[in-house]
């Protein structure tokens, strides 16, 4: 007995896949919730006939050349001298800033001994709190 063979077709039928789709996207659309973006808040400062006034503060700047010898805001000096120079001036605001410029072509070991010179003043009754070294980046970017 000879059966019937049934032929299987090759073809997906795709005829109600665009409607499942057009029914997804319908869904999702009614489903999600649309968030309204919100900028930044923030408040304004009021318009002041009279701005404060910043007071500009000079630094010492102690400039460490090729040879090792310092140079404090201008004048040739020792190592040993730099604390006596910097005692007055530290009594008025203690704060005051100390920058340390060495030379491209400085050696390490003047820097470094600079800055343990300032950092050993405590001991001398010279406490110098704020020492700044700034990078040769920095000094090539934004040094007059």
């Amino acid at each position: 007995m000879k059966l019937p063979s049934r032929r299987v077709s090759d073809e997906i039928p795709t005829s109600s896949m665009a409607d499942i789709a057009f029914l997804l996207i319908i869904y999702f659309m009614v489903t999600t919730t649309f968030a309204a973006t919100r900028g930044l808040d923030f408040a304004l400062p009021k318009d002041d006939d009279q701005p404060p006034v910043v007071e500009k503060e000079e630094s010492v700047l102690i400039e460490v050349q090729p040879s090792g010898d310092l140079v404090v805001d201008g004048r040739p000096m020792l190592k040993s001298e730099v604390l006596d120079y910097l005692k007055p001036k530290l009594e008025v605001n203690p704060r005051k800033p100390v920058i340390i410029r060495p030379d491209a072509n400085a050696p390490y070991g003047a820097m470094v001994s600079v800055y343990d010179e300032l950092r050993q003043g405590a001991d001398k009754g010279v406490e110098v709190r704020n020492i700044s070294i700034p990078t040769q980046r920095e000094i090539d970017r934004f040094w007059f």
